[in-house]
Formats: structure tokens, C-alpha cells, sequence
């Protein structure tokens, strides 16, 4: 644990998909045939291909050169037209993979208790709706104070800017004040702490190896499930 930060703590910004939501395993040429099959069910295999790659090469533009992509961006790649009822059926794949953390609704509502500003900074080719529809199914999308999410600014993770585009959208002025909660060593640990935040890792071992990036950060602690990170605040304001 790193320990020469010493300044108190105004904000604490999430990750979404593997920290707040937990982390799950999904077979996603699967879940793009189900949705190319509402576009041409004929095609429906080779679509699903398509979307596929493209998917692949957005991510792999946001691993290395921490540029964003969005979901319209991956469907003009593999030069398919997104229906009202692909749309519906993509939502719905994502559906029982995109719940909230049992402990996160507590968590939060105790950092705000706290005084503390709460926000999310997402790698995401989603637009805004779509993660705030999914936040307010989970009752939570009242206990942020403001997020961002890659698809609607230039940069990913572990872009500083995209750090500090968070922070300020939580309503925070300083980094040094900040703490990020994250599940992955590159994007999360290492791009906080190279925006100048403090960085709390979430780990888990089922991050496929395309995704993650050239470095790896040293946390300044680590918790395992979200309900640890609240005596850890606690600790570090008393501090």
C-alpha cells in the first residue's frame, strides 16, 4: 500500500462494469447472433461475426491508444443498421449481466452520509441512457453525484483526462482527493494513480487477456468486495 498521499479525501469514483456490477463471463458472439437474428435472420451467423470484430477493434483502439468508440461507431464498422427491435434484444442479452452489486446501494449511500462526492467513470461504448436506465432499475441512480462514460468524451481509460473529466463531473476540484475503485491493474489502478488519485483495486481473475493493457499499477489498497470499502474511507479520513 502506497502511503504518501496524504490529502483528505472529497470523492470516490467507480468503475462500473467489474466493480459495481460484478464481473461476469459472457459469451458474446452468442449474444450478437441473438441480436443480429432481429436484424436478417438469414445472416444472422455472419452478422454476428461482423459485430462482432468490430467490437474487438474498438476495444483493442481503447486498450492501446485510450481512445473511445461507440456502440453506433461498432455497427458502422461491421455495416450493420441497428433496428428498434435489435436494439430491445441487445438490452436484453445484457440484461441479467449488468445488475448491481448487492453491497453497492448501501456502500454508496454510506460514503454520501460521509460527505463524500460519489461518481462513475465507465469504459463503455453504451451511450449515457442506456447505463442510467440500467442504474435506475437498480434503484441507484440517485446516489451518484455524476459520471462519465467513455462513449461521450475522446479518451478511455487510463487516460488522465478522462479521470479528471470524472472528477469534475462529481463536482471535485482536486485529485489528490480523489479515490478510484476499480478491478483492473491498467485502466483503473494505474490511470487513476497517473491523474494523481488514489487507487483502491477490486480484483478478480476472468479479465480476457486482450484487455488488459501493457502495465500494471501497485494499489494503494486492495478490498474484495464492496462492502470492505467503507471501514478503508473511514480509515483514510481519519487519517
Amino acid at each position: 500500500m502506497r502511503t504518501e498521499n496524504p490529502a483528505p479525501i472529497e470523492a470516490v469514483l467507480f468503475d462500473w462494469g467489474g466493480t459495481l456490477t460484478p464481473w461476469h463471463t459472457i459469451d458474446i458472439v452468442a449474444a450478437w447472433r441473438a441480436v443480429a437474428a432481429q436484424i436478417d435472420p438469414d445472416r444472422a451467423d455472419e452478422l454476428a461475426i461482423a459485430l462482432h470484430k468490430a467490437e474487438d477493434s474498438v476495444w483493442a483502439r481503447a486498450r492501446d491508444e485510450h481512445v473511445s468508440g461507440t456502440l453506433e461507431e461498432v455497427c458502422t464498422l461491421a455495416e450493420v443498421v441497428m433496428t428498434p427491435d435489435a436494439l430491445a434484444e441487445y438490452k436484453r442479452q445484457w440484461h441479467p449481466h449488468s445488475l448491481l452489486d448487492p453491497d453497492a446501494p448501501a456502500m454508496l449511500t454510506a460514503l454520501r452520509e460521509r460527505g463524500l462526492k460519489v461518481g462513475v467513470l465507465s469504459n463503455t461504448i453504451w451511450p449515457r441512457e442506456h447505463h442510467e436506465e440500467i442504474f435506475d432499475r437498480d434503484n441507484a441512480l440517485e446516489l451518484f453525484d455524476g459520471a462519465v462514460y467513455s462513449s461521450e468524451i475522446p479518451w478511455t481509460k487510463p487516460h488522465p483526462e478522462a479521470f479528471l473529466t470524472a472528477m469534475r463531473a462529481a463536482g471535485a476540484i482536486d485529485p489528490q482527493r480523489c479515490v478510484f475503485v476499480g478491478d483492473r491493474l491498467f485502466d483503473d489502478v494505474w490511470g487513476a494513480q497517473n491523474a494523481g488519485m488514489r487507487a483502491v483495486h477490486i480484483p478478480h481473475g476472468d479479465i480476457p487477456l486482450n484487455q488488459i493493457g501493457h502495465t500494471e499499477g501497485v494499489p494503494d489498497a486492495t478490498v474484495h468486495k464492496l462492502s470492505e470499502l467503507v471501514p478503508l474511507i473511514d480509515d483514510w479520513l481519519a487519517a
